[in-house]
C-alpha cells in the first residue's frame, strides 16, 4: 500500500506578554491576550514527519525516539479538527484519497530539552498541526490553523508565525476568534537577538496546566492582572514592536515577566518557578542597564527558571561580554567571536557574582526567526511507514 508523508519544522516562541490562565480548559481559551517573539530554528526547533496509509491500523506517535500515547484529549481534539477539514477537501474533490479516514503515524524530534520551560509543547503541537495540514493539503490560513494548534497547547498557536506574534484571546464561547496573528514579520525588526540561560533541564515541579488552574482559582492578584494590567500592556507592546522601540519593549517585557511570576506566588499554595540563579540574573540585567545608562537588555522567564535575555544586535558585544565573563565556561559559545566581546567599563565589578555560574548548565544564543518551514528531511520510512 502507498504511504504518503509530509514533514515540517516549527519554532519555539518566547512570550514577552505572558499567557497564564484559561477561561475554557477543553478549548484552551486564555484569560488574556499575549505577544511573543519567534526564535530561530537554527537553534531551537521541532521536526515532525507525518504519514498516512490505508494499511495503518492505529494512530501512532514517536517522540524523540520513544513511542508515546496519542490518547490525550488535546491531541485527539487536534486530529479530529484536522480530519474534519480534510473531509471537506475530499467532499469538494471526490478523486482524492480518503486521508480523513486513514490512520496517522507521527514522528517528532526536538533539538532541545523537553518539558524544561523551553516551550517544547508549543513547537511540538505547531509542528504536528502544520505537518498534517500540509499532508492533507488544507487551504486554510495560518490563523485558522492556529485555532487547532491552540487546542493542543495554547502557546503553540503563536509558533505558526515568524517574527512578532499576538495571540488574540477572543470573546466567543466556541473559541472561533481566539487565534494567532502576525504583529510584524521577521524582516520588520531582524536585529532582535536572545540569549537563553538554561538554568535547569529537569521537568518542572508544577506543570503549566495545573499551575494555571491553581492561579485562576486562588489568586486575587491574577484578577487585577487580566482585567487591568494586560489589556493596556497588549496595546503598548504591539506599538513598541511596530516602532522598534527597544527600551520600551524591554521595560514592558521585564515588568510582565515579574507580574506573571507574582501571580504564581500569589496562588494558594504558591507556585515558584524561579530559583536563586533566576533571581541573580534579574539583578544582573538591571545592573547592566544602569551601568550602560540605557536599557540594552531585557530578561523574561516562562514557567521555569530558564532566563531568556533579549537584546539588539548593535549591543551584542556588551551584553554577551558580561554574560561571557560569568558563563564563558559553559557550552554554547561555539559560534561567537569572543575577541569582539567587551565587559562594560562602567559595570560595577563588585556585582560580578561568579557563584551564579554554578547554576547555569548551558547557553543558547539565538535570534528572531521565521515560522514553520517545509522540509524534505523525513523521519519516517516511506516504504514501511515506521520511524527511520
Amino acid at each position: 500500500m502507498s504511504v504518503y508523508t509530509a514533514s515540517t519544522t516549527a519554532p519555539v516562541n518566547i512570550a514577552t506578554l505572558k499567557y497564564w490562565g484559561k477561561r475554557d480548559k477543553s478549548l484552551n481559551l486564555p484569560t488574556n491576550s499575549s505577544i511573543s517573539v519567534t526564535l530561530s530554528q537554527d537553534d531551537l526547533r521541532t521536526l515532525t514527519s507525518v504519514a498516512t496509509s490505508s494499511s495503518f491500523t492505529e494512530d501512532q506517535l514517536w517522540l524523540n525516539g520513544t513511542p508515546e500515547s496519542l490518547t490525550s484529549e488535546r491531541t485527539v481534539a487536534c486530529l479530529k479538527d484536522l480530519r474534519a477539514l480534510r473531509t471537506a477537501v475530499e467532499a469538494r474533490d471526490t478523486s482524492l484519497p480518503k486521508f480523513s479516514e486513514w490512520k496517522l503515524h507521527i514522528v517528532s524530534e526536538n533539538n532541545f530539552p523537553t518539558a524544561a520551560g523551553l516551550a517544547s509543547s508549543a513547537a511540538g503541537f505547531s509542528a504536528l498541526v502544520k505537518a498534517i495540514a500540509k499532508l492533507y493539503e488544507l487551504p486554510e490560513s495560518m490563523s485558522e490553523i492556529s485555532k487547532i494548534a491552540r487546542k493542543g497547547s495554547g502557546s503553540a498557536c503563536r509558533s505558526l508565525f515568524g517574527g512578532y506574534v499576538a495571540w488574540e484571546m477572543g470573546s466567543e464561547v466556541d473559541g472561533s476568534d481566539s487565534k494567532a496573528v502576525e504583529v510584524a514579520p521577521l524582516e520588520h525588526w531582524p536585529s532582535m537577538k536572545a540569549a537563553i540561560l538554561v538554568v535547569s533541564a529537569d521537568k518542572k515541579d508544577t506543570p503549566s496546566t495545573s499551575g494555571m488552574q491553581t492561579t485562576v482559582a486562588t489568586s486575587d492578584l491574577f484578577q487585577h492582572r487580566i482585567k487591568n494590567v494586560v489589556p493596556t500592556r497588549f496595546i503598548e507592546m504591539k506599538e513598541t514592536i511596530l516602532n522598534k522601540d527597544f527600551a520600551k519593549f524591554a521595560e514592558l517585557t521585564m515588568k510582565d515577566s515579574n507580574s506573571f511570576h507574582a501571580v504564581c506566588l500569589d496562588s494558594y499554595p504558591p507556585i515558584k518557578y524561579l530559583n536563586d540563579t533566576s533571581m541573580k540574573v534579574i539583578k544582573l540585567i538591571h545592573t547592566l542597564n544602569a551601568a550602560a545608562g540605557e536599557t540594552i537588555a531585557a530578561y523574561t522567564f516562562d514557567a521555569g527558571p530558564n532566563a531568556v535575555i533579549y537584546y539588539l544586535e548593535e549591543n551584542e558585544a556588551v551584553v554577551l561580554g558580561l554574560l561571557h565573563e560569568l558563563f564563558g565556561g559553559v557550552a554554547g559559545w561555539e559560534k561567537v567571536d569572543k575577541e569582539q566581546l567587551t565587559l562594560l567599563k562602567a559595570f560595577p565589578k563588585e556585582h560580578l557574582d561568579y557563584d551564579i555560574t554554578k547554576g547555569v548548565a548551558k547557553i543558547i544564543l539565538t535570534r528572531v526567526g521565521p515560522g514553520p518551514q517545509d522540509t524534505e528531511q523525513c523521519l519516517i520510512n516511506k516504504e514501511t511507514g515506521l520511524p527511520n
